[in-house]
């Protein structure tokens, strides 16, 4: 008996590559599995092919204790999960007579007819273990074969999760049963970048057994996925807290959350924290900061609103931006986002005014280049803070980036 088997997941289905469908069933199995002590080490995607699937297969017979596959279970000539496993096996497939009593009891219900080749979700290879799909009809499968065990599952993810918790799973724990877990806490950073927090992180990366580090960088932040291996949550979570204690005095400062917490969300907090209100005046982002902020439900208790201001005759006629400032020293300027910022802060009632004004392209204005911005802050203290900022990327590029750096802004405002 294997101590601690390695796993893989093999996903099914051409709309997987073509980028139609997104790939939620692995993370979603392997999280299950880790929360079980079983470790995947390899996530694949092939398409509806046969040779391409039996290669697939025989590569992960090759290097894994037990293989999990979702899709091609179907009834369509293009799901040939089941004919690629027998090319590389040779085992024979029949029909089970248990799954074809409920497909038909499942076409009786609905008040459907059945066409012939829905028979064909009722194939399983002989001498298999087969589990009930108490959602839908294509049942799961379990197969060993030359000391590997093969799971089957459809890759519908509401059919897929029915079969996974209600027998996979349970199976699982039976076949290797363990004494550890594994446990992820992910670590959410803004403000810093991924090869800087690496940097100031070097001994203790460098030194990682257990618990793990592993850096995760998207658009405008950075993530630490903490993960321990133990023999109860309770105590793989001490190992993750001692470790974040660690993490934390090195780099604190940047740290704004755990998990799923996203920024917007934490400063949603921070200002209910605090018992303080912000109002947004936008130029370049045409709205998109009020929205980050009002999409969490209760934002009416920190946000007073927001003035989205592109012309010029407006800043003047909605937010009394004087006409000389904006002749002097243009909209896209140090001078005009302050006033901005000051003045949404005052017609809005706010404790803190937030403004944005800039170049999103695709041309320059006022003879900046695209990707010049000016953020301004006016804080409870009516003291301004400004600043520049240049921006790379397409329209919808830059106006993202500028929103992520406005909610960084806030949140090293309020941290403190």
């Amino acid at each position: 008996m294997i101590k601690e088997p390695k796993a893989e997941i093999i996903s099914v289905g051409t709309e997987l590559l073509l980028g139609q469908i997104v790939n939620s069933n692995a993370a979603w199995m392997s999280e299950k599995l880790a929360s079980r002590g079983i470790s995947v080490f390899y996530h694949s995607v092939v398409g509806d092919n046969l040779d391409r699937l039996a290669a697939v297969f025989q590569t992960a017979a090759n290097r894994s204790d037990i293989v999990f596959i979702t899709g091609g279970l179907g009834p369509t000539e293009d799901d040939l999960t089941r004919e690629a496993f027998q090319k590389m096996t040779g085992l024979k497939i029949v029909e089970d007579k248990k799954t074809m009593d409920q497909i038909h009891q499942f076409f009786s219900n609905s008040q459907k007819s059945m066409s012939p080749n829905n028979r064909k979700q009722a194939r399983v290879f002989e001498g298999s273990t087969v589990f009930n799909n108490s959602v839908g009809i294509a049942p799961g499968i379990v197969q060993e074969y030359q000391d590997t065990y093969w799971i089957f599952m459809p890759g519908v993810p509401r059919e897929m999760k029915a079969i996974m918790s209600e027998h996979i799973l349970p199976y699982i724990e039976q076949l290797y049963p363990t004494k550890s877990i594994i446990y992820s806490r992910m670590l959410r950073f803004i403000g810093i970048g991924e090869s800087q927090l690496e940097h100031e992180l070097q001994l203790l990366i460098s030194n990682q057994t257990n618990p793990t580090i592993a850096p995760l960088a998207t658009e405008g932040e950075v993530g630490l996925r903490l993960s321990a291996k133990a023999e109860s949550k309770e105590l793989a979570e001490k190992l993750i807290d001692e470790l974040e204690q660690k993490i934390a005095s090195i780099v604190g400062d940047f740290l704004y959350g755990h998990d799923e917490v996203t920024l917007d969300q934490k400063i949603f907090g921070l200002l209910k924290g605090k018992g303080l209100t912000l109002a947004s005046a936008e130029s370049l982002t045409g709205g998109a900061f009020s929205a980050a902020i009002v999409k969490r439900e209760g934002s009416s208790s920190v946000f007073q609103g927001s003035a989205t201001v592109y012309q010029p005759v407006i800043k003047e006629k909605v937010l009394g931006i004087s006409q000389d400032l904006i002749e002097d020293h243009g909209t896209v300027s140090e001078a005009c986002a302050e006033a901005m910022a000051q003045q949404v802060k005052k017609h809005y009632l706010s404790d803190i005014g937030i403004s944005f004004t800039g170049v999103a392209g695709p041309d320059s204005i006022e003879g900046k280049e695209v990707g010049t911005v000016y953020i301004s802050i006016c804080d409870p203290n009516d003291q301004c803070h400004t600043y520049l900022f240049h921006f790379n990327g397409d329209r919808e590029t830059i106006q993202r980036r500028v929103v992520k750096k406005g909610l960084e802004l806030l949140f090293q405002l309020l941290k403190e």
